[in-house]
């Protein structure tokens, strides 16, 4: 018989560490938390002692319909950690900088910086727009020009 080779899936699992950001209609929607304990097929306990207090949650249930999985998660977390051993792992596997660097979080920022414009300064963007565009048109037609 041939060997088996046995992979895991790399779908997002729900589990005791996976950082979720929370959506929906919550007071902490758009705030990061991890997942302490599994209740059952449709809620989990989470505790989100980021540094950030923009992303703070506090320990409380959440339904699964109201969070989103992230790829991050605090390794050898145990079940049922208490708020203060949940800080500590938060801070030693830099959750807060790994998210900074996700596209993800980068994306929401952007969002909201442009959700924050006045007329003016979508004005100024458009104008940026245009000189940028014009200089690649200029860039490509010299190179056309010369192959």
């Amino acid at each position: 018989m041939g060997e088996a080779n046995i992979v895991g899936s790399k779908w997002r699992q729900v589990e005791v560490g996976r950082v979720v950001l929370i959506q929906g209609d919550s007071p902490y929607a758009g705030h990061l938390a991890a997942i302490v304990e599994i209740i059952d097929h449709k809620r989990a306990l989470v505790d989100g002692p980021s540094s950030d207090a923009k992303l703070a949650v506090p320990r409380q249930a959440i339904s699964f319909t109201n969070c989103l999985l992230s790829s991050i998660v605090i390794p050898n977390l145990p079940r049922g950690a208490r708020t203060g051993a949940v800080q500590k792992a938060w801070a030693k596997a830099e959750v807060d900088s790994k998210w900074a660097e996700t596209n993800w979080a980068k994306k929401r920022l952007q969002a909201s910086r442009r959700s924050a414009l006045t007329d003016f300064d979508r004005f100024k963007v458009m104008r940026l727009k245009k000189q940028r565009r014009f200089e690649e048109r200029k860039a490509l037609a010299k190179v056309k020009a010369s192959a």
